[in-house]
């Protein structure tokens, strides 16, 4: 039975908004912040800019999860079949015109949020700001029924951010990507990775009749569940070798690198063989919220890591 919503009331609007999914906004923010702090110290950390990119970062996912339901819903793909949560324009909840406006909003607000960043980091930032807005449109319309998802978190929800909050926060005189920036940007983007993993492994028999080839529907049940391990522990492993190759020593790097790994391992690993047994249908939504709380662990224990050992 459908959930009692009044059409256009806030509570449509923040099941619309999807607060479940900004843990995927905030963590590369957070390890890209944490760095700049780590490597410039107080005194060349600027909290503002970082603040910044938190506020369009949490925007821009905002905006995309207006523009995924309305694109969704126009295109039919969330129907009766549907596996996963309800969405809010095919429920009634809000009104596909009011999503229009909803969504230039919160377009307009992102760009009005990153046109400051232009004052830190040069004239290409607005370029920057271009590819965000239009990665939110191509992903729901175009790229996701190519099997591009994956590649697009990596890039999106590791690389750019990360990298990214890391050059507008560290206000020093360098502002060079180090390796250490670099390698956990990937880390980050495997372990959001596993997010959209789960999403499209309960959603591949609906993917395949709607003609979306993710990576899932291209390479099966049995490989998807092992990428979702997979993506995981090679986040990991490469938040592992980020830390090992700071200026500490090795002895040094243990504590951090347990911290990290240990807490989120034990939960990815649980997760993994919980969806494997579930297998498919509307239970693997739980693994789908179990996935946002581990990456959150991940971003609070990588963050906490690189500020305090």
């Amino acid at each position: 039975m459908s959930e009692e919503v009044k059409n256009n009331s806030v509570k449509a609007w923040v099941k619309a908004a999807r607060p479940q999914t900004l843990s995927g906004a905030a963590v590369p923010v957070m390890i890209g912040a944490s760095l700049a702090f780590k490597d410039g110290g107080e005194d060349h950390f600027n909290i503002l800019a970082a603040a910044l990119c938190f506020a369009f970062a949490f925007i821009m996912q905002i905006d995309a999860n207006f523009i995924n339901d309305y694109f969704d819903c126009k295109k039919g793909n969330d129907n009766e079949t549907r596996l996963g949560p309800p969405r809010a324009c095919s429920q009634g909840w809000v009104s596909m015109s009011a999503m229009r406006y909803g969504i230039a909003i919160t377009t307009g607000l992102a760009c009005l949020t990153g046109l400051p960043l232009v004052w830190y980091g040069g004239w290409t930032m607005i370029l920057v700001g271009i590819c965000c807005v239009l990665f939110c449109f191509l992903y729901t319309t175009t790229l996701s029924y190519l099997g591009l998802g994956d590649v697009l978190v990596l890039l999106f929800f590791g690389i750019v951010p990360v990298c990214l909050t890391y050059y507008l926060s560290h206000a020093g005189t360098t502002q060079v990507i180090t390796p250490q920036v670099f390698l956990m940007s990937f880390s980050c983007g495997c372990v959001i990775d596993t997010l959209l993993v789960v999403n499209n492994f309960r959603d591949r028999e609906n993917d395949l009749h709607s003609g979306k080839r993710t990576l899932i529907t291209r390479i099966g049940a049995e490989r998807g569940a092992r990428l979702y391990l997979l993506a995981g522990l090679a986040g990991i492993i490469l938040a592992a070798i980020a830390l090992s190759v700071s200026p500490n020593s090795v002895q040094h790097s243990i504590i951090p690198i347990s911290f990290i790994c240990l807490p989120y391992a034990s939960l990815h690993v649980k997760s993994y063989l919980q969806m494997k047994m579930i297998g498919e249908g509307r239970a693997l939504n739980g693994i789908l919220a179990k996935t946002a709380r581990n990456i959150l662990i991940y971003g609070l224990t990588a963050s906490a890591s690189l500020l305090f050992f």
